[in-house]
């Protein structure tokens, strides 16, 4: 089945500026902020939606060093949420103020606050004259939401402000009841928090220091080893729409990969994935003619490009012989001294090496002419061996002969790679190849001579073998026929095909994470195995209370199959016949606004903030509980060490010095 799936690529979209309306200036209705490490979602608690929905993230563009001070960017010097249209273009100057699930960067907090209060339209001033609902990251550190309170109460103005966990918030958003597991899968992190008959157990909760940033990391890796070709196509942001869209979670993940270990299989279910390609439209605006001619052209270039390097090596050649010959003109004149001089210039070892080298050079000169004199007939160039190289007009026999075609330049390709990888270990010493070529000149010596026996008969050797590669002339002429020949009659493959990802077990693996994390290395407890320890902590009552509510909320609980997965692995723990039920909320990634908005807009919600009073009197760190917020501890004074200070002593004179500035 052919299934070829094209990417979408999205494209984000600014956010408007909304209208302050008087209706919200002048109500002092609270802001609903859930501050979530992938997104950020933002909206009054009458409304049914949040307003704003962005990624948490600020770029900061590279300035243009071509441009001069005074003239304006062409972008912004800080690009924030949706106004980052590109996000691939400064991937690597992307900042978030999230260390995991905690707010630890408060400068880039601060930047994005701004964004959120400009694109809601406040004009206060600098100042927001409404109680603020923020959720937190479960059991935050005090010295983050302290953080958090001095920037928004000293920062902005803040009359009251709220704290609350967002995977609770979506637990009593969809009015399940008062006790349950919730297993919250979100972008870094992956919480187990159990609640028991309205009681946050925060002592039992576990966390899984895994989420969507590490599977979408995990798959882009996947696919790069897998297509390193199209490493700069495949970009983060196409795989997250890859893990959005084709990603699932499977039963039994052994049983799916012995599916696909199925060629027919494969070839039914793999999903193609289309990457946007260029396609070269140069060859398809010329004429037949036209190509025709190009070829020919090309052609004639390659047999002039040949003719030229034998020209220059038939010189090479020619004033090497000119130099041996006056060489062997001393010997016969006698002069036995500068004979033995010129020799060890040439690293000639005896008289029998050089008529040797003689030979071979006058052997390359008068093969060299022949193909020179071969080329420059023109009835030689303008023949071909057209009967074998013309395909048979039956569409079988043409099948048969570009085969044959195709097998015959295979052939020569690896005839003339097997003779390169046979003159590169020639010319290293001590080879197999080596020792065995320094036999067979040894053996074509005299039987007297004693060539071959010393080591340093080796510098003979590569002078012999110099220029070597002449043979391999007939063979790239004959390529060159071949590849005319394929080029003209073979039919071009389609670009597109060269530009397809196969995703295979691949959309199976990279979820798998969740249950297996040390695939990608991590030595932490799956999902299962997790929620099997937290079982382990509560009488065999309160179990059944949280199998028979395990609430899924999370941007990473919407893979499908996580609920039929989690099902099957409670099946496998839980006690035998006993009961369990798994509960997917209504938006995962929205029932946590929708939470806090409810709880914002209840009678409870003035009890439960804290005031700037508060704030003031108890510390940045100082929180109000309720049913959805942490528990409060507060810090511990810091311990002071008395032990180094110096004792009173009362002999010791204290003298006033006055400086007189």
């Amino acid at each position: 089945m052919d299934n070829v799936l094209v990417l979408k690529d999205y494209k984000t979209v600014p956010d408007i500026v909304h209208e302050y309306e008087p209706t919200l200036k002048f109500g002092h209705i609270p802001l609903v902020i859930d501050n979530g490490s992938y997104q950020c979602r933002v909206g009054w608690s009458i409304n049914d939606e949040p307003h704003l929905i962005f990624k948490n993230l600020i770029a900061r563009p590279r300035k243009d060093r071509c441009k001069k001070d005074a003239e304006p960017p062409v972008t912004p010097p800080i690009q924030i949420g949706n106004d980052i249209i590109n996000i691939e273009a400064v991937r690597f100057q992307l900042k978030t103020q999230f260390d995991k699930n905690v707010v630890t960067h408060f400068e880039v907090q601060e930047l994005v606050c701004d964004y959120i209060f400009s694109h809601l339209g406040l004009d206060s001033d600098g100042c927001v004259p409404h109680p603020i609902v923020m959720t937190e990251a479960f059991v935050t550190p005090n010295y983050s939401r302290q953080l958090m309170s001095e920037l928004l109460f000293e920062g902005y103005g803040v009359p009251a402000l709220s704290y609350g966990i967002d995977s609770i918030f979506s637990f009593y958003k969809n009015n399940i009841g008062d006790s349950g597991l919730i297993v919250n899968c979100g972008f870094h992190t992956i919480h187990i928090i159990p609640v028991i008959r309205g009681k946050v157990i925060s002592e039992h909760a576990r966390r899984i220091n895994l989420g969507g940033s590490e599977i979408i990391s995990y798959l882009h890796k996947l696919l790069q080893l897998k297509y390193p070709v199209h490493v700069n196509a495949i970009t983060m942001s196409r795989i997250e729409e890859i893990l959005h869209e084709h990603c699932s979670i499977a039963l039994d993940y052994q049983d799916e990969v012995k599916k696909w270990a199925n060629p027919d299989f494969y070839d039914m279910y793999v999903k193609k994935i289309q990457l946007p390609y260029v396609q070269n439209t140069s060859s398809s605006t010329l004429t037949a003619e036209q190509q025709k001619e190009r070829k020919k052209e090309m052609a004639r270039r390659l047999l002039e490009i040949n003719a030229r390097k034998r020209e220059e090596r038939l010189a090479e050649d020619e004033e090497q012989l000119q130099q041996l010959l006056s060489i062997q003109d001393l010997i016969e004149e006698g002069d036995t001294d500068e004979f033995e001089e010129a020799i060890k210039t040439f690293d000639i070892k005896s008289y029998a090496d050089l008529q040797r080298q003689i030979a071979n050079v006058q052997g390359r000169i008068d093969k060299n002419k022949q193909r020179i004199a071969a080329a420059a007939n023109p009835e030689e160039v303008e023949v071909r061996p057209s009967g074998r190289m013309q395909p048979p007009q039956d569409p079988e026999a043409f099948q048969t002969w570009l085969a044959e075609t195709r097998a015959k330049y295979s052939e020569i390709v690896s005839r003339r790679e097997a003779r390169r990888a046979r003159r590169a270990a020639m010319v290293r010493r001590r080879t197999a190849a080596a020792a065995e070529r320094m036999r067979v000149i040894s053996r074509l010596a005299a039987a007297g001579d004693e060539f071959g026996n010393q080591d340093s008969d080796w510098d003979v050797y590569k002078s012999i073998s110099r220029e070597a590669d002449s043979d391999s002339d007939a063979d790239g002429e004959r390529l060159l026929e071949l590849e005319e020949a394929l080029r003209e009659h073979e039919p071009a493959p389609s670009s597109s095909l060269h530009h397809q990802l196969h995703l295979a077990i691949e959309p199976y693996r990279a979820p798998e994470l969740i249950f297996q994390p040390s695939m990608m290395g991590n030595p932490e407890a799956g999902l299962a195995e997790t929620m099997e320890y937290v079982f382990k902590h509560f009488s065999a009552e309160d179990q059944l209370l949280l199998a028979n509510n395990v609430f899924l909320t999370g941007g990473c609980s919407q893979f499908p199959g996580l609920k039929e997965r989690l099902e099957r692995e409670l099946l496998e723990m839980r006690p035998f016949q006993s009961t369990h039920k798994v509960v997917m909320a209504g938006d995962p990634s929205l029932d946590a606004w929708y939470g806090a908005r409810d709880f914002a807009g209840s009678n409870d919600f003035e009890s439960c903030c804290i005031t700037k009073e508060d704030y003031y009197e108890m510390g940045g760190e100082y929180l109000k509980e309720h049913h959805a917020s942490n528990k409060y501890y507060r810090s511990p004074p810091p311990i002071v060490d008395n032990t180094l200070a110096p004792a009173g002593d009362a002999n010791v004179v204290k003298e006033e010095i006055v400086v007189d500035c």
